[in-house]
């Protein structure tokens, strides 16, 4: 009898997914909650794992296919034995044979439905082709963008006549001959997720941004003395900007509640707490996980909170949950080594802080010339609900606090 493999329930906001990479075939065997199939939402991609060992029987859904919540995808046979038969399938062993596309697209090569399809309508051969995905499997953007080299066309060489040789050169793609190469693929479903919420923010908010720079010198020499010992007490946890910034954007959004709320229709919601969303660059695109009830969060564990959500994003680990809500959002673009830019609202939050390079700079200070590590700060906010004066006096308050790093102990 034959055992249904369904996609997760999806929450509310998450209304369909794409099949991204199937890791097992059919015929291949998997232990329970091994991973057999990634589904890419608009928020992240969702690993599905093996509900009971077994032996994949048949894919209903290729990739790049559009599911829903709790669709079957798949069916495989039940059987803890059924591990066993997994050395068969495995593609440690060389091809039997590479003599042509066929060849190539049997069990012995770890490649992606898609990417059997297209070699085959190519005739390109798979043992030829170097995989990028995951395990090494073969994606199909790796087909299509798969050059057979000059010697991978015997058939002109294998006629007699020299004049048959020369007259077949020409075909041979020659690298460096000026072809114009072009590479379409599809846009993923969380960059088209992206692309639409940066749109929307545009068109229906009236964005407005704020400016001011700060002078990072006594947060630095603070991070400098105390960063061993602070990394001693909390158990390997690395003191960076970042913190300091998450505690003075939660003492100022106390002061100035209007930038922690936000708009719902033609009412005003005056959020309690500070969730605050710390945005987060990932291959497939920019994702902003949050930091719930930062208010009552120590230094340490703001540090720890933000240094998990940045190594489960590049892995593809942060939980859909994980990235709703959120009352205030900061992006560092500084660490790419932007200077000064405008940052996109992430709606419905009415503002968010952008924070850049830390730049030298010469500054003129009670009468002389110093040379101070400087940062420009950028606040985006929503003028519907946010007046001029409320997103300055945010920014000044921010300003005070990194620094004067005293004045968010004290909360003065």
């Amino acid at each position: 009898m034959s055992n249904e493999i369904k996609v997760p329930t999806f929450p509310e906001s998450v209304q369909e997914g794409t099949i991204a990479t199937w890791h097992k075939q059919p015929g291949e065997a998997f232990a329970r909650d091994e991973i057999i199939v990634d589904i890419e939402t608009d928020k992240v991609v969702q690993e599905v794992p093996a509900p009971a060992a077994g032996v994949m029987k048949e894919i209903l859904k290729g990739e790049g296919d559009t599911v829903t919540s709790n669709e079957v995808i798949a069916l495989f046979n039940e059987g803890e034995a059924a591990a066993d038969s997994s050395e068969p399938a495995s593609p440690s062993a060389e091809p039997a044979s590479a003599g042509g596309s066929d060849s190539g697209d049997n069990s012995d090569i770890l490649a992606a439905p898609a990417a059997k399809k297209l070699a085959q309508e190519k005739g390109i051969d798979l043992a030829k082709v170097k995989g990028t995905g995951k395990g090494g499997r073969i994606t199909k953007e790796d087909v299509a963008a798969h050059k057979d080299e000059p010697a991978a066309a015997p058939a002109p060489a294998a006629k007699p006549a020299p004049a048959a040789a020369k007259s077949s050169a020409p075909a041979v793609a020659v690298e460096g001959s000026g072809e114009r190469i072009e590479k379409r693929v599809p846009m993923t479903r969380l960059r088209a997720r992206i692309a639409e919420r940066l749109l929307d923010a545009t068109q229906t908010t009236a964005m407005l941004t704020t400016f001011n720079e700060v002078n990072m010198e006594p947060i630095m020499k603070l991070r400098s003395q105390y960063k061993d010992m602070f990394e001693k007490v909390h158990n390997g946890t690395r003191l960076g900007f970042m913190g300091f910034f998450v505690k003075a954007a939660v003492e100022a959004l106390r002061r100035i509640p209007a930038v922690n709320a936000s708009i719902d229709g033609n009412d005003i919601v005056y959020h309690g707490y500070q969730d605050i969303g710390v945005a987060v660059s990932t291959p497939k695109g920019l994702v902003v996980p949050v930091l719930r009830n930062t208010e009552n969060m120590s230094l340490a564990a703001i540090e720890n909170g933000i240094r998990d959500f940045g190594l489960r994003a590049r892995d593809g680990k942060i939980g859909i949950e994980e990235m709703q809500g959120g009352t205030f959002t900061i992006t560092n673009g500084g660490v790419f080594g932007s200077l000064l830019s405008t940052p996109i609202l992430n709606p419905p939050q009415a503002a968010i802080l952008g924070m850049h390079k830390i730049q030298e700079r010469p500054m003129a200070v009670n009468g002389e010339v110093k040379i101070l590590p400087m940062m420009y700060l950028a606040l985006s906010y929503d003028h519907r609900l946010i007046d001029g004066k409320e997103a300055v006096s945010f920014l000044v308050a921010i300003k005070e606090m990194i620094e004067d790093p005293a004045r968010i102990l004290l909360e003065i």
